[in-house]
């Protein structure tokens, strides 16, 4: 189902509540000891009230604002609807990380708590919470959420999913291997395949996370579904420096939803990495019209920057400054935004207390990786190179983590990190503009 009849809180629910992606029954994803095989997995209890949790279809955005719509005429009919609260709050969860715009979070937490206050313990709130401290990157508060949803009951699938993202962003990755597997016992389909994949990416098996993205793209049905996994396809493939096959999935996932922002900012990032930059500029201009998130805003900026217009790279670099600023009014932690972003493009030493804070948070590869830079651009290479091989630990193939070790290996002996900046551009020699060309500026190879 891809539109919103509007009639009654089944079909308002089934659209709104659908946000983590489709519960497609795909068979589990093997282990390594299951040969291709696919599980026999246990099918979920009827669900309460007569209202799924998680229904079929990751959501367009325009099925998704008529899903919000029609759950708020339904709730000022019937404001003592539990469900349609819970569902409501999850949905503005959605609109919010589909655009970039923090504000939707205080809505979501409203309509959470309403559902909340109605009916204690509900599990499609609590499931709801969830996703909202995820998206706030509170990840200790989303797994207390997820498991006091999972106690309720055990085959929710957005409580199964933000689980699994509570530990990957804590860092607790054996954890989160162990809790993908059971998701997919529980509640097979794409949001697990899609963590699965992730998952095996993070322990640098690629060709693992590969196959079971290429299983998910053969079950997606829904526009929605096909879009969302074929650019994780091609985030997956321009990672790993293939451009090519980057470009035909973004092109597959813009062909079923020519709304997809992050196939766009893919398609973006790969054209940049291929020389196209007028094209590329194009692709994160329109990105950042509507989602102007710190990521997308140094991609753009540097690409400015490589075509000699400092003033405009400016300006992207100064937006991000807003970002911070509107994220940590309505409650998001942007720290890990702001260690990146300030330690190339604003101020280092606002870059190193946002690294540090976050470290004290969570021990990720993504955050090790932050600090080690902070550290090095403020001058601290000793200290630094102790969080870069932390960041390169798990065996992660991603060439901006190989790039800061070998930078920072070198400053402390000249020639010690080559080997760390050859595999970067080995890798994907596009992953910037910026740090590509100073890898090749540190081996002393032409640009």
């Amino acid at each position: 189902m891809n539109h919103v009849s509007g009639r009654g809180l089944l079909a308002a629910a089934v659209l709104a509540v659908a946000l983590t992606g489709g519960a497609l029954a795909l068979g589990g994803v093997p282990s390594d000891s299951d040969k291709g095989r696919p599980s026999t997995a246990a099918a979920p209890p009827a669900a309460r009230d007569g209202v799924p949790d998680a229904i079929g279809n990751r959501l367009l955005a325009s099925d998704l604002d008529r899903g919000v719509a029609a759950l708020r005429a339904r709730l000022r009919a019937q404001p003592q609807d539990v469900r349609s609260w819970a569902a409501l709050g999850t949905a503005y969860v959605e609109q919010a990380r589909l655009r970039g715009d923090p504000s939707r979070y205080a809505e979501a937490e409203r309509a959470l708590d309403r559902a909340l206050a109605l009916r204690p313990g509900n599990d499609s709130a609590l499931a709801g919470q969830a996703a909202l401290a995820a998206a706030r990157h509170d990840f200790g508060g989303a797994l207390r959420y997820a498991e006091r949803a999972l106690a309720v009951n055990p085959y929710s699938e957005g409580a199964l999913a933000s689980r699994v993202d509570a530990l990957v962003e804590l860092g607790r990755y054996d954890r989160a291997k162990r809790a993908v597997r059971e998701a997919d016992a529980r509640r097979p389909g794409i949001p697990v395949f899609t963590r699965y994949a992730y998952v095996r990416e993070l322990h640098g098996d690629v060709a693992g996370a590969r196959s079971v993205l290429r299983r998910a793209a053969t079950a997606a049905r829904s526009p929605g579904d096909v879009s969302y996994v074929a650019t994780a396809l091609a985030q997956l493939a321009w990672r790993q420096g293939d451009y090519a096959a980057s470009l035909r999935h973004c092109a597959a996932a813009l062909r079923a939803d020519p709304g997809n922002l992050p196939a766009l900012e893919a398609r973006g990032r790969a054209r940049a990495a291929r020389g196209e930059t007028d094209a590329a500029i194009a692709d994160l201009r329109a990105v950042v019209a509507q989602r102007p998130l710190p990521g997308t805003l140094v991609a753009l900026g540097e690409l400015y920057d490589a075509r000699g217009e400092p003033a405009r790279a400016r300006e992207q670099y100064r937006l991000i400054d807003s970002w911070v600023r509107l994220a940590r009014a309505h409650g998001v932690n942007p720290d890990l935004d702001t260690a990146l972003a300030a330690a190339d493009h604003g101020d280092r030493a606002v870059a190193l207390r946002a690294a540090r804070d976050e470290w004290k948070r969570r021990h990720t590869v993504h955050t090790a990786d932050a600090l080690a830079w902070a550290l090095h651009v403020n001058g601290h290479d000793r200290e630094a190179v102790r969080y870069a091989r932390r960041a390169t630990s798990t065996g992660v193939r991603e060439a901006s983590f190989l790039y800061h070790r070998g930078a920072i290996e070198s400053a402390l002996s000249p020639g010690a990190g080559h080997t760390w900046l050859r595999a970067a551009l080995n890798l994907n020699p596009g992953f910037s503009p910026r740090g590509a060309g100073e890898a090749r500026r540190l081996l002393g190879v032409p640009r």
